[in-house]
């Protein structure tokens, strides 16, 4: 039975850990937000140094780069307290050089880590069938491999620390982008009187099928389990995805490339998230659309 520690029980924690206990492993969890362990089943934490103590292997699973850097490197941090046989994976989605300076001071300590970003959001968590794209060395990812198989179906080595966070903000550039096309083209068929379930059985067999379509169709009906059936509750927030962008852009310009269709992306979900709906699932940039269009 392995020993965990696991920080951060929000949205996409919570299920994870769900999977971890009813695995049989032990898992001790915190998040500032009390009452989140018991609805994951694990035993409670009372700090994140308290969660880190005595385990074999550490997780955490965090909004955002600065609340990844406190737990680790911050005033009370946990690294510099953790046993050195500790494999640690951090599944948060953050900016790659904040994940590449955790990694070498984890190292520099004699300790394994990895960036393990994932992707299938919260249905994917609650199902076991996320995508882990996981940085680091050979060694800590095979370390890793046999607890992020508990969680998820692709557990994929994408190289060197820091390339998993490299992939993951590409592939949200990518659904980004994509959901949008595919929100303009529900909206337009709308107008034009086509029925969207007639576009829908059209598109998924065609060359403008996507995953934006035909797994998380913005537009209610077709899909039954996507969040447009579910008054857009996430999910994965409007919030987290404006994030991921913000952090695209970011590692665009450390290249000096020009990524004119993520840009464009960031200023809708932008203009979406100012009117009130960060919390709403990114799905729902369908509805800023339809209002453009008014």
């Amino acid at each position: 039975m392995s020993k965990i520690g696991f920080i951060g029980l929000g949205n996409m924690g919570r299920p994870m850990v769900s999977r971890l206990v009813k695995s049989g492993c032990s898992v001790k969890g915190f998040d500032i937000v009390e009452g989140l362990d018991q609805a994951a089943g694990c035993q409670t934490a009372a700090t994140a140094k308290d969660a880190a103590d005595g385990v074999k292997v550490l997780i955490t699973m965090l909004p955002s780069g600065k609340e990844v850097r406190d737990v680790y490197l911050g005033n009370g941090g946990v690294l510099a307290s953790l046993d050195a046989n500790v494999i640690i994976i951090d599944c948060s989605t953050i900016a790659v050089e904040t994940a590449c300076e955790i990694n070498a001071k984890a190292t520099a300590l004699g300790l394994d880590m990895v960036d393990a970003p994932v992707s299938g959001g919260v249905a994917g968590a609650e199902a076991g069938t996320l995508t882990f794209m996981v940085g680091g060395t050979r060694g800590g990812f095979e370390r890793a491999k046999p607890i992020l198989q508990i969680m998820g179906e692709n557990i994929i080595h994408t190289g060197v620390a820091g390339s998993g966070e490299a992939v993951k903000l590409c592939n949200n550039m990518m659904l980004a982008v994509s959901m949008i096309g595919t929100s303009e083209a529900l909206v337009l068929a709308e107008r034009l009187g086509v029925d969207c379930q007639t576009l829908f059985d059209v598109v998924s067999r065609s060359t403008g099928q996507s995953w934006a379509l035909t797994s998380y169709c913005p537009a209610p009906g077709p899909v039954p389990k996507s969040p447009a059936n579910k008054e857009f509750k996430p999910g994965f927030s409007t919030a987290m995805m404006l994030k991921d962008l913000r952090l695209a852009q970011r590692a665009g310009q450390s290249q000096f490339l020009s990524i004119p269709l993520t840009e464009a992306a960031c200023q809708l979900y932008a203009d979406f998230d100012r009117r009130g709906n960060g919390e709403l699932d990114f799905s729902g940039i369908i509805e800023l659309i339809r209002d453009m269009g008014r």
